[in-house]
């Protein structure tokens, strides 16, 4: 019988301006609360929404590759998780390709949960997003 495996997944998104120079962060744990996987990733001029989806849909992905059939995923982006868990409308385009981006991958799992938690129980993805900007705009060139 082919084992369940379970995970957790903290995820970020962040934008410094909207839009703004913006990341992604994840943190990904299995059943025993091991860091299996993380990033912290530049993604380019965005929204705070769009980088809140791109983190989730990166972690997903990963989740995939790494063999995970169950995942909880906690977001301290109240909007995103409501629209996610289907109970807000998505009035925003680009949200709504990257919400139909996130159904078609969900589909590969077993069972997917999105829970919002507040900001400060999401410190270690808040920091792997604010580490990527920072380093992107060290290294960018100011005129």
């Amino acid at each position: 019988m082919k084992q369940n495996k379970k995970g957790i997944i903290f995820t970020d998104g962040g934008a410094r301006g909207n839009p703004g120079p913006a990341g992604i962060g994840y943190v990904i744990y299995d059943e025993k609360n091991n860091i299996i996987s993380s990033i912290g990733l530049y993604i380019g001029e965005t929204t705070n929404n769009q980088a809140e989806y791109q983190a989730v849909w990166q972690a997903l992905n990963k989740a995939k590759d790494l063999g995970f059939h169950e995942l909880n995923l906690y977001l301290d982006s109240e909007l995103v998780v409501n629209q996610l868990n289907q109970k807000f409308k998505i009035k925003n385009s680009e949200l709504a390709k990257m919400f139909v981006k996130i159904w078609n991958i969900s589909q590969e799992f077993k069972n997917i949960k999105y829970n919002y938690i507040p900001r400060e129980k999401n410190k270690l993805a808040d920091k792997l997003v604010n580490q990527a900007i920072d380093q992107a705009l060290k290294q960018k060139p100011r005129l």
